[in-house]
């Protein structure tokens, strides 16, 4: 017999194709009619403009058609509020949880990601699980909030703008700070495997993603819910609702600083990061070349049309410290002092190129962790130092 608890069992076989698990079991499904041969169906989608909406519509449809006395099929689309979105992928986070307590396969939402070298002596293990002042810190979008947040920006990708940030966040904890970091790079997320951070998601008992805690730092990331080679395919709206998240539904510890690695160029998130988190600052990334710099600008007009403060430029991969001494600029000179000339802000450091850098991000032993007496080293912790004295 054709009715809605048919209808809704077929359904439990379409799975959303974000949070891979049954738009049923999340709620999505929001309206069924029946009208002889002919059944609509109203799905909510997480947010307007999915990407994948059609994927979604395609699925319904195929299943509905293999009921008996199914003749046609109309799908009909809506767009949850903020609080039906917020329940829905707490919904997700709790039934990705079970699943892992019951023994069944992880979904792609709770996926360990791969690393580069699983060694005890070369890894340390993230700690999972609630620390000391955990989930007082949600207000850190507000001015009032003490956490001063830092955004790490760049004009183009491949200057090491995430090897910077991880590096300077380790810095910044040794000098006794509480630092966190926001892998807000959604499409191109590498902050986990850069800190040797592994392991799903976890939630605590007020339903708070809690973060990664490795080498001092709290951390949360994308590679908490997708494997590391999955691409994202998600257009600018839920960028923004990632970010919101991110800031609002992660069981942050209390920080003195929270450093957003955010993606390269002048999309949606360094827009909304400079609208909606009107106290963030900003720290712009290049390398010496002129090429980037230009680049660079651009990202660093964004923050000044949006009246954000520019703390200072780094330059990375500024030379190469020969045996002898000397200096040798790969990538030409003067990009960083140029663009920081340009925003009338101090050239913050040079990091110069050395292989010990990339081989400890790609091991999860930052530069600062594997080497912290490195030329590199030394770099980061006085950049670190005039941060702390230009910001608090």
């Amino acid at each position: 017999m054709l009715d809605q608890r048919s209808i809704l069992g077929a359904l439990e076989a379409v799975h959303d194709p974000e949070l891979h698990q049954s738009i049923v079991s999340l709620n999505m499904v929001r309206e069924v009619t029946i009208d002889h041969g002919h059944v609509t169906v109203d799905i909510a989608l997480t947010v307007e403009g999915c990407p994948l909406h059609q994927q979604i519509t395609a699925d319904v449809t195929r299943e509905l058609k293999k009921l008996s006395g199914v003749d046609q099929v109309q799908v009909t689309l809506s767009v949850m509020d903020e609080a039906e979105r917020r329940e829905t992928f707490s919904r997700a986070f709790q039934r990705a949880k079970a699943q892992r307590a019951s023994g069944e396969t992880a979904t792609a939402t709770a996926v360990k990601a791969p690393s580069a070298s699983n060694s005890p002596s070369t890894r340390k293990a993230p700690v999972i699980g609630p620390l000391p002042g955990q989930g007082t810190a949600q207000g850190m979008m507000a001015e009032s909030s003490a956490t001063i947040v830092l955004g790490i920006a760049s004009g183009k990708g491949g200057v090491g703008k995430s090897t910077v940030t991880a590096n300077l966040a380790i810095a910044l904890s040794r000098s006794g700070a509480r630092v966190g970091v926001m892998d807000m790079d959604i499409y191109g997320f590498s902050q986990g495997r850069m800190f040797g951070a592994e392991g799903q998601a976890q939630m605590n008992e007020h339903e708070k993603i809690v973060p990664w805690h490795v080498h001092g730092i709290s951390l949360v990331s994308m590679g908490m819910f997708v494997p590391e080679h999955q691409a994202i395919v998600w257009r600018g709206p839920m960028l923004g609702k990632m970010m919101q998240q991110f800031f609002t539904d992660v069981a942050w510890p209390e920080l003195d600083y929270l450093l957003v690695d955010l993606p390269p160029g002048t999309g949606d998130v360094a827009l909304d990061i400079a609208q909606k988190v009107r106290k963030a600052k900003l720290l712009l990334v290049t390398t010496p070349q002129e090429v980037a710099a230009n680049v660079a600008h651009r990202a660093g007009d964004v923050a000044s049309r949006a009246q954000q403060e520019i703390v200072g430029v780094i330059e990375n991969m500024s030379y190469v410290l020969c045996p002898h001494g000397d200096r040798l600029e790969v990538f030409g000179s003067g990009g960083g002092q140029k663009l920081a000339s340009d925003f009338n802000v101090p050239l913050l450091g040079q990091i110069p190129l050395e292989s010990d850098v990339r081989q400890g991000s790609d091991r999860g032993l930052p530069i600062t962790v594997s080497n912290p007496h490195s030329a590199s080293s030394d770099a980061f912790f006085a950049i670190a130092r005039t941060i702390r004295e230009a910001v608090g």
